[in-house]
C-alpha cells in the first residue's frame, strides 16, 4: 500500500507506517496539493511524502521488488521522501535465518536502495535493516538499523535501534530480540530533509516517551516509528495512538 501526506515543515508529525490507518490511493492522490500563488514570494508548496506497507518475506529479492514498486510510484507522484517500514529487507521464519540473511551497510541490498534514490531522485527512509555490525565475527548478532538516503543515494544518518523487544505472549512464541540483536549505542540528531527535520527511531522506542521528548528538544519535526509489530502487540500500540 502507498499513502500520501502533505504537512507544513512546523507543524510535528509522527509517522506510524504499519499501523497507520491510511486511505485508498486514488483518494489520496484526488486531493490537490497546494501550489505557490505568482503574486505571493512568500508562498510554497507543501512538500508531499509517501508512506509505504509492504508485507515482507523471506525472499529479499522479491521484497526489493515490492518496495521499487511503490517507490517508482511515489517518484511518479511527486513525492519528495518515501518512508519503508521495520524489516523492509525481509522478515524470516527463525532466528538462524535471520542471521543468515542479515547484511552489513555495505552489502548488495543496500547497493540496491541507493541506485534506487538514484534512479527516483528522491529521499528514503529505510525503517529497518538487518544489519551485521562490523564485529559480527565475534559477537554473530546483528543491529535493527534504520537508514535515511538522500536523492543521491548517499547515507546521512543511521539510527541503531536503541530499545529491543523482549516480550513473552500466553500462547505465542517469545520474542526477544536481544537474543539476536545488538541495542544501538546513542541516539542520532534529527536531519534535515526536503520534508522537514526527521527524527529517527523505530518500533519499540515509541514506548519510551524520553527518547521522542529529546528528538522534538533537538528539533525535530518530524518523529518516524517505522515497525513491524505483530498480530497481538500491533493493535496494542497502534489502536491507542490512532484512536
Amino acid at each position: 500500500m502507498l499513502g500520501f501526506i502533505t504537512r507544513p515543515h512546523h507543524q510535528l508529525l509522527s509517522l506510524l507506517c504499519p499501523g497507520l490507518r491510511i486511505p485508498r490511493l486514488s483518494g489520496l492522490c484526488a486531493q490537490p496539493r497546494p501550489r505557490p500563488m505568482a503574486i505571493s514570494s512568500s508562498s510554497w508548496e507543501l512538500p508531499l511524502v509517501a508512506v509505504c506497507q509492504v508485507t515482507s518475506t523471506p525472499d529479499k529479492q522479491q521484497n526489493f521488488k515490492t518496495c521499487a514498486e511503490l517507490v517508482r510510484e511515489a517518484a511518479r507522484l511527486g513525492a519528495c521522501l518515501a518512508f519503508l517500514p521495520e524489516a523492509f529487507d525481509f522478515i524470516a521464519r527463525d532466528t538462524a535465518e535471520t542471521l543468515r540473511l542479515s547484511e552489513p551497510l555495505g552489502g548488495n541490498l543496500l547497493g540496491e536502495y541507493t541506485q534506487l534514490a538514484r534512479e527516483c531522485g528522491l529521499w528514503l527512509s529505510l525503517g529497518g535493516l538487518h544489519e551485521r555490525s562490523q564485529d559480527w565475527e565475534q559477537t554473530q548478532k546483528i543491529y535493527n538499523c534504520h537508514v535515511l538516503l538522500n536523492s543521491k543515494g548517499s547515507i546521512v544518518a543511521t539510527y541503531r535501534k536503541t530499545h529491543l523487544c523482549d516480550v513473552d505472549i500466553p500462547g505465542q512464541e517469545p520474542m526477544h530480540e536481544s537474543n539476536f540483536t545488538i541495542p544501538g549505542p546513542s541516539l542520532e540528531s534529527p536531519i534535515s530533509t526536503p520534508a522537514g527535520k526527521i527524527g529517527l527511531a523505530i518500533c519499540y522506542d515509541m514506548r519510551f516517551p524520553e527518547l521522542s521528548l529529546a528528538l522534538a528538544h533537538a528539533g525535530a519535526e518530524i518523529l518516524t516509528y517505522p515497525s513491524a509489530f505483530g498480530s497481538v502487540t500491533g493493535p496494542a500500540h497502534w489502536e491507542p495512538v490512532s484512536s
